[in-house]
């Protein structure tokens, strides 16, 4: 039984609780947030240890996980620095996403991680689901053949007038969206962003993405603030030389459409016994992670790891870099 703990009891937070709770293989010990009020109700909730400190709670429970759910600027600046005490503290790591953006400090989270031996990773939850792992079976079995393009969308009504920058938008929505083009395309060599500030918006609310893939292959990214979430609210295409498959909505659907072939192959997740709304997302991913620690998976192999967070915001800073240069730009010449 893995002890777990977690650092920032806002509603995602909350999830992290909640999932480590539903889970067999750990055991909730403590909760933590510099808000005292935060932490006193998560408290009450799961029936833990509440702490206000992060390096208290580490030295006092010495859990063997801790998820990093803290917000901050642009959502993220609050990642780093306890990430950075639960690594030292000798623990394995699983923060929210983006890893960071300030791309420095989600650089020495890698790095250190990698250095204690530790498994770290990222809340990339939209590739935890059966669609997900089916649609990526279907490529790994050789039913898509070499890449010729990939397209993916998505979107979430985000409407408040008043965001930390006017990069609010593409850097905290597309951590999933250009991990998703990852899992499915591999790294991403070169970008060229355009994006608009819809009526009444005082950022860059919706944007589009050219991408060029290591591996040849072309692909696509179309990001929005301002549309309804509904359903569905998330769309991946992967087309190559033998088929092309389409998964919609994380965990609803997928289907395979074999090249040559009039009958197309669907997989849809059973409401009952499967997800059934978007947390489930965020228990696979947890549980996920839990599981892989527990059968001592080695951290260079495990599943939405703090790379592939950190790597998807560095196409997200370059996508930035060629909106304001209004040039492509190389990826991986992509530092801060």
């Amino acid at each position: 039984m893995l002890r777990t703990a977690v650092i920032g009891m806002g509603p995602i937070g909350n999830n992290h609780a909640t999932a480590y709770k539903n889970c067999k293989q750990a055991e909730l010990v403590a909760v933590c947030d510099i808000i005292k009020d935060r932490a006193d109700k998560a408290k009450a909730k799961y029936n833990v240890a509440a702490y206000y400190n992060a390096e208290e709670m580490l030295k006092a429970e010495k859990p063997d996980i801790v998820s990093v759910a803290t917000g901050g600027f642009e959502y993220s600046s609050d990642h780093y620095l306890p990430t950075i005490q639960a690594l030292n503290a000798g623990c394995h790591v699983l923060t929210e996403k983006p890893i960071s953006n300030n791309l420095k400090h989600g650089q020495e989270m890698v790095d250190l991680a990698k250095k204690l031996g530790l498994c770290f990773a990222v809340d990339l939850n939209h590739r935890f689901t059966p669609a997900a792992r089916t649609a990526k079976k279907w490529q790994t079995d050789g039913l898509i053949g070499n890449l010729l393009f990939l397209n993916m969308a998505l979107w979430i009504g985000r409407f408040q007038p008043h965001f930390d920058t006017e990069y609010y938008h593409l850097k905290a929505l597309n951590p999933h969206s250009c991990d998703i083009l990852r899992y499915f395309g591999g790294d991403v060599e070169q970008v060229h962003c355009f994006a608009m500030k819809a009526p009444g918006r005082e950022i860059w609310s919706t944007a589009s993405i050219n991408m060029k893939f290591v591996n040849g292959a072309v692909g696509h990214l179309t990001s929005s603030y301002d549309i309804e979430r509904g359903h569905p609210m998330e769309r991946c295409e992967v087309a190559g030389t033998k088929g092309r498959l389409i998964f919609e909505d994380m965990w609803r659907e997928a289907t395979l459409f074999p090249a040559g072939n009039f009958e197309k192959r669907v997989y849809t997740n059973p409401v009952f016994g499967g997800f059934r709304d978007f947390y489930d997302t965020f228990e696979d991913r947890i549980h996920t992670f839990v599981q892989e620690v527990s059968e001592n998976v080695k951290p260079e192999n495990i599943d939405g790891s703090g790379k592939d967070g950190l790597e998807a915001s560095r196409i997200i800073h370059a996508a930035i870099q060629s909106l304001k240069t209004n040039k492509p730009v190389i990826v991986a010449d992509v530092t801060e």
